[in-house]
């Protein structure tokens, strides 16, 4: 190389080198000036919050969620139990008036078509065994499996009703304070949200309804905890919505009626390869509109032998992960701030009242 080239690249390399140090310079200056001016806890405590947990099944919401309830009165909306209550309720009971009959015995039969007798689910949040039941596994029909078409259109079914339950948050925040009397709502979404919306489209119309109303907080698994939910799903395998791109391809190759599959078998070696589907689905949410905290500072108490935090600090665990995130990135800001804002909304519309 010339002297004369030598000497333009070095000038251009340092020139180059001088704008990051000050394009790093200015971006810690803004971190610094919105960290002085940004929410301090108590503030944040104090707000009206409406929290969207999202996460795999089985990583703690729901657990997180009771004892939020129990502890300081938050109002807990579990996504399953509306779903199983509300927009499946028919077809639970009906899938189970369908079993029935197929039992061969007249005397129950006929008391069920006289109408003498009713059969109705009993669902709960600690209970959602009708919504699961319902929902069931591809599979040989003589192992309880379900054929190709049943199965895949009670996906279907639970997609649209997953939806639903989710465009609907608004009016149950409302309700959570006019009937209830709850300041705080927490909203324990399916393990599957993260797949009946398009992370990737600014205006998909199920994380818009998120965004507007709540806190999208994604509690992000480590190791340790993905090997637990892999153990528990390979011995207890139980019935999943998936994403059509993931589960068509598996299905594929399968016979229409399931004939020979077992539905556990089937089931089993799904949930690591769901796992590693999901994953980056929820990061690009909470990328995108939301926050992360992984499960170890999540998870963190004061009290011996307790590992689910009661509601003060579960408010000081989330408070810690979202300003410090949002003093680095430019989204994570915007959305605290939009979410303060609708907070302090929401409180002066409930004080109007």
């Amino acid at each position: 190389m010339k002297v004369g080239h030598l000497r333009k690249f070095r000038y251009r390399q340092l020139r180059f080198q001088a704008f990051i140090v000050s394009f790093l310079t200015f971006k810690a200056s803004i971190s610094r000036r919105y960290k002085e001016t940004m929410i301090s806890f108590n503030e944040f405590s104090e707000l009206h919050h409406a929290i969207t947990l999202l996460g795999m099944s089985g990583v703690g919401k729901t657990m997180l969620s009771k004892e939020l309830r129990k502890s300081a009165n938050w109002f807990h909306y579990s996504a399953d139990y509306r779903i199983g209550t509300r927009y499946l309720a028919e077809d639970i009971v009906d899938n189970i008036k369908y079993k029935v009959m197929q039992m061969d015995d007249q005397f129950v039969a006929d008391l069920l078509k006289s109408d003498s007798i009713y059969i109705q689910h009993n669902i709960s949040v600690d209970n959602l065994d009708p919504v699961l039941s319902f929902l069931g596994m591809y599979g040989d029909a003589a192992q309880g499996g379900l054929n190709k078409a049943t199965f895949l259109e009670r996906q279907e079914l639970y997609r649209d009703a997953e939806v639903r339950s989710m465009k609907e948050l608004d009016r149950f925040i409302r309700k959570s304070w006019d009937i209830y009397g709850c300041q705080q709502f927490i909203n324990d979404a399916s393990g599957s949200l993260c797949e009946i919306c398009d992370p990737y489209d600014e205006k998909d119309s199920v994380l818009k309804a998120l965004q507007d109303e709540t806190l999208i907080l994604y509690i992000q698994s480590d190791a340790r905890t993905e090997q637990d939910l892999i153990a528990r799903a390979k011995s207890s395998p139980k019935p999943l919505f998936y994403h059509p791109s993931f589960i068509a391809p598996i299905l594929a190759d399968k016979p229409h009626n399931g004939a020979g599959v077992g539905p556990l078998d089937f089931a089993r070696p799904l949930f690591p390869d769901l796992l590693e589907f999901r994953k980056p689905r929820y990061a690009a949410i909470a990328e995108r509109l939301g926050f992360t905290i992984g499960v170890s500072d999540l998870f963190v108490t004061e009290t011996p032998n307790t590992t689910t935090p009661d509601a003060d600090r579960f408010m000081l665990n989330i408070y810690d992960a979202i300003t410090a995130q949002a003093t680095t990135s430019d989204a994570a800001a915007k959305s605290l701030d939009a979410y303060i804002a609708t907070c302090k909304t929401r409180a002066q519309e409930r004080n109007k009242d």
